[in-house]
């Protein structure tokens, strides 16, 4: 069977608005013809916290805690719920929803695109499965996304070990996901507002029977480089696809601070819900 050549996108760390605004260029270019579909990489500098496209911020996100840390809010084009991203891989997949090899469905989509994560893990020796949810996931309930695994995302013994959020604009599917590497919780519920400090401790502490990070199952650790290096791979094998790397021209550059400007570091954009 002939592979798929996509465009492979190693962005490094950007800023949170950054990041939002080149996928979404991402897309307008693939809609456009410009380029083929698109498997993403890359790092948050300084580090953020992005929330679902729908979520309040108002009531739910702790501002102060955001800003205390130096981290920045996002709003994402995606819909779910709160993420911080920091010591991660993030991943971006842009493709077409007419393409032959994607199914009409979300949910059937995710199992698609998910079997890229799913070898990247193998990669680094780690057993990961689908999760399949029981019954109706609690999503009013918690503003952190890591608390719950949706359908298809990826869990290692019970625990959420990569979170993902799809959307579909005028033809083009984008999915993006957070593979933390480490996870500090202390940080992570700083975040957000709790009725008191004994609710906040207690979601705390429950959160290490829900979530969990790739050094925290992994005997040796490993760094950014060398995960980035595994899901590539796995993304290559769980699609069967060729990835041709792709550097931005400073024109493509300049599309992207622009959107950058114009939305995502935009007070009206990231805090209007």
């Amino acid at each position: 069977m002939q592979m798929d050549t996509w465009y492979f996108v190693d962005s490094g760390h950007c800023t949170p608005a950054i990041n939002m605004a080149l996928d979404e260029a991402l897309m307008n270019w693939h809609r456009q013809g410009k380029i083929p579909p698109v498997i993403r990489f890359y790092g948050w500098k300084p580090a953020g916290l992005s929330v679902g496209y729908f979520q309040k911020v108002k009531g739910k996100i702790d501002l102060e805690g955001v800003q205390k840390h130096g981290y920045k809010l996002v709003r994402r084009q995606t819909g779910g719920r709160a993420v911080l991203h920091d010591n991660e891989l993030t991943y971006s997949v842009i493709v077409s929803e007419d393409h032959k090899d994607m199914p009409a469905s979300v949910k059937e989509a995710y199992l698609v695109l998910s079997k890229g994560l799913l070898k990247g893990f193998t990669n680094l020796g780690i057993q990961a499965d689908f999760a399949i949810p029981d019954g109706k996931l609690d999503v009013a309930g918690s503003a952190v996304c890591f608390e719950e695994p949706s359908w298809y995302e990826l869990i290692v013994d019970g625990k959420k070990a990569a979170g993902s959020a799809q959307t579909r604009k005028k033809g083009v599917i984008l999915q993006h996901g957070s593979i933390p590497i480490d996870v500090d919780d202390m940080k992570l519920f700083d975040m957000f507002i709790y009725k008191n400090e004994r609710i906040k401790e207690r979601a705390r502490k429950a959160f290490g029977d829900k979530a969990v990070a790739i050094n925290q199952i992994r005997e040796e650790t490993v760094g950014f480089d060398e995960t980035k290096a595994a899901f590539k791979d796995g993304f290559e094998k769980g699609l069967n696809i060729h990835l041709e790397p792709f550097e931005l021209s400073e024109e493509q550059w300049q599309e992207v601070k622009q959107i950058a400007e114009e939305r995502y570091e935009t007070d009206d954009w990231n805090y209007s819900r």
